[in-house]
């Protein structure tokens, strides 16, 4: 089983960049495909992107929303979503979750991101 930990998230000033982290233990999360979302109060979930996985030192990414990058670093089984030029509208819950290319079955607590006017 794999566990999830999401980190990164805080305060920001609105125009400014935040890297979020999604650390995997219990096995490598090479073996998933990995997503980022995000939920703010009163709002649907979010989809933000994913990462598929060539081998364990590559991959690439899919439906990776505007001003968002994600990407992956095996070694440290961590797949991180960086985000610039961040908007009062991108405060939310940030969360990660691994699968398969039908559904998430594993999600991380997430991360509060704050941004400020």
């Amino acid at each position: 089983q794999v566990q999830l930990v999401e980190s990164g998230g805080g305060l920001v000033q609105a125009g400014g960049s935040l890297r979020l982290s999604c650390t995997a233990s219990g096995r490598s999360i090479s073996q998933y495909t990995v997503g980022w979302f995000r939920q703010a109060p009163g709002k649907e979930r979010e989809f933000l992107g994913r990462l598929r996985w060539r081998s364990s030192r590559s991959a690439f990414t899919e439906f990776v929303k505007d001003r968002f990058t994600i990407f992956g670093n095996s070694a440290e089984n961590t797949v991180y979503l960086r985000m610039s030029s961040l908007k009062p509208e991108d405060t939310a819950v940030y969360s990660c979750a691994v699968g398969d290319l039908t559904s998430y079955g594993i999600w991380g607590q997430g991360t509060q991101v704050t941004v400020s006017s």
